[in-house]
C-alpha cells in the first residue's frame, strides 16, 4: 500500500491501519454516504487499505490548490471547509463531521484540491489513497467495483445539487 504519510504533515499522529476502527466505522454507516450499502465484511476488508490519523484542533488537513491523490473519511471530530473567493479571501462553505468524506474529486481526477479543510476540533480520519484504491480493485475486485460505483453515485448527486443551486441562482 502507498504510504499516505508522504502526503501529510509529520505532525499528524498516525494511529495505524483502519482495522482497529472497523466497528466504529460500521456503527456510523448511516452517516457515511459513500459506504452506506456496505456489509461489515466489506468494511473490514477496506480497513486494511485505510491509514488512520489524529490531528489537533486548528490543523490544516487539506490546502486548496495543492495536489492530492487521497481522500479522507472523518471518523471523529468536525472539519471546517473553506474556499477562497475571487479576492483570495477565505470563506467557510461547510462544516463536516463524522461519517463525511473529503477529497474524493482530487483522488479520482488528480486535479488540485478544491478547498481548504481545517480541523474545527480534534479530528480522527482514515486516508484512502489512489494507489490503495487501485490495490483494492486488483486484489478485491468486487469491493473495488462497489467503491467506484458509490463514488460515482455520490459525485453525481453532488453535481445535481450544485446544478440545481446554479439554476435557482440564475433565475433570481
Amino acid at each position: 500500500m502507498t504510504d499516505p504519510a508522504k502526503h501529510l504533515p509529520s505532525t499528524f499522529q498516525r494511529l495505524g491501519d483502519g482495522t482497529a476502527f472497523v466497528e466504529q466505522i460500521y456503527g456510523m454507516l448511516d452517516r457515511i454516504q459513500l459506504f452506506e450499502d456496505f456489509e461489515r465484511a466489506e468494511i473490514r476488508l477496506l480497513g486494511h487499505f485505510l491509514e488512520v490519523y489524529r490531528v489537533p484542533h486548528a490543523s490544516e488537513i487539506i490546502r486548496e490548490g495543492d495536489a492530492g491523490d487521497y481522500m479522507l473519511l472523518i471518523i471523529e471530530g468536525d472539519v471546517d471547509v473553506f474556499k477562497n473567493d475571487r479576492d483570495g479571501q477565505r470563506k467557510r462553505i461547510a462544516v463536516v463531521g463524522a461519517g463525511k468524506t473529503l477529497g474524493e474529486m482530487s483522488m479520482i481526477d488528480g486535479e488540485p484540491r478544491f478547498s481548504t479543510c481545517i480541523a474545527a476540533t480534534e479530528v480522527t480520519f482514515g486516508v484512502l489513497t489512489r494507489d490503495s484504491l487501485s490495490q483494492i480493485i486488483a486484489q478485491q475486485p468486487m469491493l473495488g467495483a462497489k467503491i467506484l460505483m458509490e463514488l460515482v453515485l455520490m459525485l453525481s448527486q453532488r453535481l445535481r445539487q450544485t446544478s440545481d443551486k446554479l439554476v435557482n441562482f440564475l433565475e433570481q
